[in-house]
């Protein structure tokens, strides 16, 4: 394979998936890539293919295949060997999928961890297309800045590769989406001049073949905003030798922007009636953009003055997740910080749930016996979280662990000091309540499962609410701890039929 051709990013299986992804070919490469798989035991090509399907999948929309895929790559990596490049694309992926069920706490959170993965690879030829991934995620969040940053890396990085790494860093959807965005606020000339300098600097042959309907889109903008110039916008927007759900939203819009620029403003808002703000991989603001240019044609300024508040609306709605998620940053810290300092007892790894932090089931054990040979009275708390397995089903294994981890410091924070808490296994958590009887443990237990359903699950598990059902027994001896959660189990099992929650 001469090197005009060939990449020198990865080979093996690996190449042959992407190859077709670069070809906008995906539902070919998800077929190759289940076939490769199936023989495959290498754990850096398993990898390799694995991150290449997740991203076929994820251009195509298939975003319910998606988790499975994400659980295998990650318990691939856990597995040790990776390097950073490839753990740096898959919290890349992850973040973008995080993104598209709605989920910015998610999202960010795998961005922060893909980026610090990649700090070490800025001169890595195999970091290449890891950069591209987190330039292509930020810049669908709107972190426009970092998009850029790391696309100069991706670019950099290229310059020591081969034709084929120079085309692959050439994403011309980081410049239009940023452009585009600046002409949704207001910062027009700006956006004509970023896009005019795209548009002299590359050609279509500069281009993998999924990024030239963005170059397309670019002219047909340019042109909706007066800009002058010879780029054959149409051409561009209808190549391509597989459309796909990005492609095709690209060619309606550009031909509405087109027909924009031509003084049609009927056959614009025509084409744009189909467009879907809320899906828009350009903002959700770009279709009410488009249309106050279609109505500023056509002479109706009441209109283009109503889309143009719907503008301002839709940047409006993007910006209150983030301050959101601010809030939200703050409060888990401090969280952690609570529970960091609640639990700095409990620095023995073999008395440690390595993911929540708590106590677990030997240290619950250790706690009881001192307890009891303290003479010392309480009750025993079985707590299960309701419906869980559907958030590991709909969002994956990476999800329901992090649900896990916000459970404990929700239980952490609520319960009174002396309490005890552990994690007895999988979404089971067991708290013992010295001093307290059945009465007061049923206010402790009440309180506990308020808070956590007050919590705001939809920001990490979109649309699969996280609720808990909890049974108390008294832990005496000489029953002692076997026998006190059997019982507890047993009424927190019935207090989960009496909701009409099956098991």
């Amino acid at each position: 394979m001469s090197s005009e051709e060939g990449s020198s990013v990865w080979g093996g299986p690996r190449l042959a998936v992407s190859k077709l992804n670069w070809e906008a070919r995906h539902a070919e490469a998800i077929e190759l890539a289940d076939r490769l798989l199936v023989g495959l035991e290498d754990p850096q090509e398993v990898l390799g293919v694995l991150l290449a399907k997740l991203s076929a999948l994820l251009n195509t929309d298939r975003l319910r295949e998606c988790p499975e895929v994400i659980d295998e790559a990650w318990r691939v990596a856990q597995g040790g060997g990776v390097a950073p490049a490839d753990l740096g694309e898959f919290h890349a992926l992850a973040a973008f999928f995080a993104h598209r069920e709605g989920s910015l706490e998610r999202c960010v959170t795998n961005l922060v961890r893909g980026a610090r993965a990649l700090e070490a690879t800025v001169t890595d030829v195999r970091a290449l297309r890891p950069w591209i991934a987190m330039a292509v995620t930020y810049s669908y969040v709107g972190f426009h800045r970092h998009a850029v940053v790391a696309q100069g890396h991706a670019e950099q990085i290229s310059l020591q590769g081969t034709a084929m790494d120079r085309r692959l860093a050439t994403h011309p959807e980081i410049q239009v989406r940023h452009a585009v965005w600046l002409d949704q606020r207001g910062e027009t000339e700006a956006a004509k001049a970023m896009l005019r300098e795209l548009l002299v600097k590359l050609h279509s042959s500069d281009l993998i073949e999924m990024e030239r309907a963005y170059l397309g889109y670019a002219a047909a903008r340019y042109a909706a905003l007066g800009g002058h110039g010879d780029f054959d916008a149409r051409e561009l927007l209808n190549g391509g030798t597989e459309p796909f759900l990005e492609s095709e939203e690209l060619r309606r819009l550009g031909h509405a922007a087109l027909a924009i620029a031509e003084y049609r403003p009927a056959v614009a808002l025509d084409l744009l009636k189909g467009a879907s703000a809320a899906d828009t991989r350009l903002g959700s603001a770009e279709v009410p953009r488009l249309r106050a240019l279609a109505y500023v044609v056509q002479g109706d300024y009441a209109a283009a003055y109503a889309a143009a508040r719907e503008v301002t609306v839709c940047f409006a709605k993007a910006a209150d997740p983030v301050y959101d998620l601010f809030v939200d940053g703050i409060t888990v810290r401090l969280d952690f910080d609570e529970l960091r300092r609640t639990l700095t007892r409990y620095t023995d790894e073999a008395h440690t749930d390595a993911l929540t932090g708590l106590p677990n089931r030997r240290h619950l054990e250790r706690y009881v016996d001192e307890l009891g040979r303290s003479d010392g009275t309480a009750m025993l708390g079985v707590c299960d979280l309701d419906h869980f397995k559907e958030v590991n089903t709909v969002h994956g294994h990476l999800v329901g662990d992090q649900v896990l981890g916000q459970v404990a410091a929700i239980l952490s924070r609520t319960m009174r000091s002396n309490d005890f808490l552990a994690r007895y296994g999988g979404d089971e958590f067991v708290i013992v309540l010295p001093g307290a009887g059945p009465a007061e443990a049923r206010e402790i237990g009440d309180r506990l499962r308020a808070a956590v359903e007050a919590h705001d699950w939809n920001d990490l598990a979109p649309g699969t609410p996280v609720s808990m059902t909890v049974g108390f027994a008294p832990l005496n001896e000489p029953s002692g701890l076997a026998e006190a959660f059997r019982t507890a189990d047993l009424l927190m099992l019935r207090a989960k039929r009496q909701s009409g929650e099956k098991r």
